[in-house]
């Protein structure tokens, strides 16, 4: 039993040491085919740049965690943005514009979370009818861009954070807290046991007398929260808001969270997963962009490469795990 167990754990871990692994091998290529490459600096540059699909990935964890998925958290980030700018260009205090856009954020995921619960919606259609009510509302408020010249936005957008010699944004703290509370949440907390084990078999986790739709309705409720989460960090990063930002990141988060070892199918998966998985997608823009002679589209090619590779993975760990 004892033996079983232990090989039940380390098959757990499988996907988030493969992703590790793989990104040693890129940095390892990276450092040894271009120049100042090792700069930490660089590093970091890749969380700057990616903190908002950080936090989205984040939200998107949780959700996958349960065997769901979220199609409409790209266009909740460009609403975010475009609902920021508009109330800051008609004079609403930074913090009141804040607190807004979270709110709505939350309360779109909360409804989602409501049909796909109580009405048994798959959550593919639920969402992508949230992805396409939301990018729809963008063009309602503006068929082009806003720019935001609030001077807590400018100043947001613009502050550098040293570190030593080197420096982060604002945004990268922000994203930071965002994923130690998400994995201290999914660690030791009720409510992460309890979407680890609605992943598992949410007809056991019912029958163990779980609040399974209390945690179904909060995990979109907590995508719904990171989407808008992002869309503040994207109109920091930005300065303006526009019905065009964001367009394919849900895919991206979703490429993210995969790539980081979370099973598709639920149960099984980790918030430093997804770290990892935002980073590969980073070395992969960098490295691509040190090398200077390929198209940009090549990003596209080595993510979905990598993501038929992590789903092999996955469903050969998922195949030869002991019932």
């Amino acid at each position: 039993m004892d033996r079983k167990r232990r090989t039940l754990t380390i098959r757990k871990y499988v996907p988030v040491l493969g992703t590790l692994v793989l990104l040693c091998i890129m940095y390892g290529i990276g450092i040894a085919n271009y120049e100042n490459f090792y700069n930490t600096q660089i590093l970091l540059n890749i969380f700057i740049d990616n903190a908002f699909l950080l936090v989205v990935a984040i939200g998107m964890t949780f959700v996958i965690l349960t065997g769901g998925i979220d199609l409409s958290v790209g266009s909740v980030v460009a609403l975010t943005t475009m609902v920021s700018a508009v109330t800051l260009n008609h004079g609403w205090p930074a913090p009141l514009v804040m607190i807004t856009v979270l709110v709505m954020g939350s309360v779109l995921g909360f409804g989602m979370g409501c049909m796909i619960h109580y009405f048994e919606l798959q959550p593919f259609i639920v969402t992508l009818a949230g992805m396409f009510l939301a990018r729809g509302l963008c063009y309602v408020i503006s068929t082009s861009s806003i720019p935001i010249d609030d001077p807590t936005w400018i100043t947001l957008s613009q502050k550098r954070i040293p570190i030593g010699s080197f420096s982060i944004t604002p945004s990268v703290i922000i994203a930071a807290i965002i994923v130690v509370i998400a994995a201290v949440v999914l660690a030791w907390t009720r409510l992460g046991r309890t979407v680890y084990a609605i992943g598992g078999n949410q007809q056991s986790a019912t029958l163990m007398g779980l609040p399974v739709a209390r945690v179904k309705i909060a995990v979109y409720t907590i995508s719904g929260f990171c989407s808008a989460a992002g869309g503040l960090l994207l109109s920091f990063y930005m300065s303006s808001g526009d019905p065009l930002h964001a367009v394919g990141m849900e895919l991206d988060a979703i490429a993210a969270v995969v790539i980081g070892g979370t099973i598709l199918t639920g149960g099984s998966g980790y918030v430093v997963g997804t770290v990892l998985g935002i980073i590969v997608l980073g070395l992969i823009q960098t490295i691509i962009t040190f090398q200077g002679t390929l198209s940009s589209w090549w990003t596209k090619i080595f993510i979905g490469a990598l993501l038929f590779l992590f789903v092999l993975l996955q469903r050969t760990v998922v195949r030869r795990t002991p019932s």
